[in-house]
């Protein structure tokens, strides 16, 4: 058995045995009532695509859903999932959300960001969000994109940057 390598990293390079998770981009199955697609693309600093990324989506409730998925060639990634559901915070109530871990080329660590849905909104009384900086806000909304399918592309750097939290 040979494993191959994962391209270099900041502190790699990695083998990418125990990467890929054995449902994939599925925290549910195809054919689940209610699922949604989440899916975008990851870019880099200087606004390219990443070609070899690695995101991680989990998503709390009573049943929690984990999912896994590299970028394509383009930098595009999709889950499949279902609809997130408020959840009780330290601080307070949380709106509806999805947390993804992204893992990329160049990054030590793994960042970690949310994805609300617009149509899920408003998010005043979210404990986490009312502490982010109303106009980056945004950049932590999925919009609609075609039936039950939401898009939310991730910018590591840049003027366009994703908020990230510090977990």
């Amino acid at each position: 058995m040979r494993l191959r390598e994962t391209p270099t990293q900041t502190i790699g390079p990695f083998f990418a045995i125990m990467l890929d998770w054995p449902d994939g981009c599925y925290a549910v199955p195809e054919g689940t009532e209610g699922a949604i697609w989440l899916r975008g693309t990851l870019y880099d600093g200087a606004g390219a695509p990443i070609p070899d990324g690695l995101l991680e989506i989990w998503q709390a409730g009573a049943d929690p859903r984990f999912a896994r998925c590299r970028t394509d060639p383009d930098g595009g990634y999709r889950f499949l999932t279902t609809r997130p559901v408020a959840l009780p915070g330290p601080t307070g109530d949380q709106a509806p959300h999805i947390q993804l871990s992204v893992f990329a080329r160049g990054l030590i660590d793994r960042v970690v960001t949310r994805a609300y849905l617009a149509d899920d909104g408003p998010f005043d009384d979210d404990a986490i969000l009312s502490t982010v900086d109303p106009r980056v806000r945004g950049t932590l909304v999925a919009q609609p994109d075609g039936p039950d399918a939401y898009k939310f592309d991730i910018h590591l750097q840049g003027a366009d940057e994703t908020v990230f939290f510090d977990v």
